[in-house]
């Protein structure tokens, strides 16, 4: 599995859906991740995503279950005091496989967006 931000995994076959094309499968949401987001000495982008306003409807029948939440990401540089760099919305749809939950798909759909340039590549 690989994380879209900390705490969040998208299982082998997932789809992440951002600004750019899908990426399907956790190999290639995460050579998208490598490719667009800069990563500094201690390993990390150096941001902070909170979410806030979850609101999440289960069924627990057919094991499917929709979460929409409000994201704001932070960052932190030596030359960039603490800052929100992006704002929007996260969409994510889960299903139950095998008795566990897991990400099948999560849209990212930013609103605003401040100064990326210490976070995003190109």
């Amino acid at each position: 599995m690989v994380s879209t931000a900390p705490g969040g995994h998208l299982d082998a076959d997932a789809v992440f859906i951002g600004s750019g094309e899908p990426a399907e499968g956790a190999a290639a949401v995460e050579r998208m991740l490598r490719d667009t987001v800069i990563l500094y000495e201690d390993g990390t982008p150096r941001t902070h995503h909170a979410v806030s306003n979850l609101a999440v409807e289960v069924d627990e029948e057919s094991g499917v279950a929709l979460a929409r939440s409000c994201v704001t990401v932070f960052q932190a540089l030596p030359e960039l005091p603490l800052q929100a760099i992006a704002a929007g919305r996260y969409e994510d749809r889960f299903a139950r496989r095998g008795g566990r939950w897991g990400f099948v798909e999560r849209r990212v759909r930013i609103r605003l967006v401040g100064e990326v340039r210490g976070h995003l590549r190109g």
